[in-house]
């Protein structure tokens, strides 16, 4: 077996390197995992485009991947084997007030620092890696890998979901029909709510009615306008909020219904987007404000779950994909407008 390990690292703005080094010692909670692939996110190429640069460099980023196991520790779980094929969940400390209640996502104690080597991130986009056992999940293996590296963003769709209370039968507006868009589409689907989306770009438009949706075009009409009138005037129970941008705020304060409406802040922007509201509108109509970013323990558990099951089917969003070597094409991919998810293979 290999001693080395070769791996993607953003060096600065705009460059993607490969690096190589020793693969770590395994401790007794470590697999060694022979990577498959690894998806390119928002947060990747968003540092690659110089909007995220407070994460630090060098980053030997990357966590949305999948891969084999081929070694194992002495103390890890006989639930795991060699040859199961597993994806990554958020560490936490499990000890702190925070993850005793569950909220392992608001852990106090784990921070992500350097690597001994001096990299930062989780190095994602390596052939091999080494992980702690306790933080990762058992995928279905006829679950291609690429598909499988959605666990952790269909887990931030989860919680934003249950933050967001969704029940059956409620309509739900999803502004937005990117990947992360479509991801909380089907999810929401997949717990019975009526879903409607509303979109500019053509691309994502078609994407969106070939997965069944209903899609309001906001190049043709008012999004806002077309909403009431899907709902009888009445406007929609929820709305999620899937990109990041000020007039896509303000218009689902408008989309929600009069009384009790809901409105769930999925997406970040860079510059950050406003909101604004009178705060009267917010006591009189009673009008829910929701935060969500990450994901916790329960949230991985269900999102594996809901991919295992074929419940959420994320092969439409997986646009293309590199091999390691060619990991700079890969991020001009990711960063163009209008494209799904990239993937980059690993082996």
């Amino acid at each position: 077996m290999t001693k080395t390990m070769k791996f993607g690292v953003l060096t600065k703005a705009h460059r993607a390197e490969i690096h190589e080094r020793p693969i770590p010692e395994l401790g007794k909670y470590d697999i060694l995992v022979k990577q498959e692939t690894c998806n390119i996110c928002t947060t990747d190429y968003g540092q690659w485009l110089g909007l995220r640069e407070h994460q630090g460099y060098p980053m030997a980023g990357g966590h949305e991947g999948a891969g084999i196991i081929v070694a194992k520790g002495s103390k890890v779980d006989k639930k795991l084997q060699v040859g199961d094929r597993i994806a990554v969940t958020y560490q936490y400390c499990g000890e702190c007030e925070a993850c005793k209640t569950g909220l392992t996502s608001d852990c106090v104690n784990h921070k992500r620092g350097r690597s001994e080597d001096g990299y930062l991130g989780e190095f994602g986009f390596a052939d091999y890696n080494v992980r702690d056992s306790r933080f990762v999940i058992k995928m279905n293996k006829d679950l291609p890998p690429a598909e499988a590296g959605f666990l952790e963003p269909l887990a931030t769709v989860v919680n934003g979901i249950m933050r967001l209370r969704l029940q059956p039968k409620e309509t739900v507006v999803i502004i937005g029909a990117g990947t992360m868009g479509l991801v909380n589409a089907q999810a929401a689907k997949g717990y019975g709510a009526r879903v409607i989306i509303t979109e500019l770009m053509e691309k994502k438009i078609k994407t969106a009615e070939a997965m069944g949706f209903e899609v309001v075009d906001v190049s043709k009409n008012d999004p806002i306008e077309m909403v009431k009138a899907m709902t009888e005037g009445k406007g929609a129970d929820a709305v999620i909020l899937a990109v990041g941008a000020t007039k896509a705020n303000q218009q689902a304060i408008e989309m929600v219904k009069q009384l009790r409406g809901r409105v769930l802040l999925f997406a970040a922007g860079y510059p950050a987007p406003e909101i604004n509201v009178d705060s009267n509108v917010i006591h009189y109509r009673k009008l829910e404000l929701i935060g969500t970013f990450g994901a916790d323990k329960a949230d991985f558990i269900e999102s594996a779950r809901l991919l295992n099951e074929g419940i959420v089917d994320v092969a439409p969003l997986i646009e293309t994909s590199f091999p390691l070597s060619e990991l700079q094409k890969a991020y001009e991919a990711a960063s163009t407008p209008g494209n799904y998810r990239v993937c980059v293979e690993l082996s």
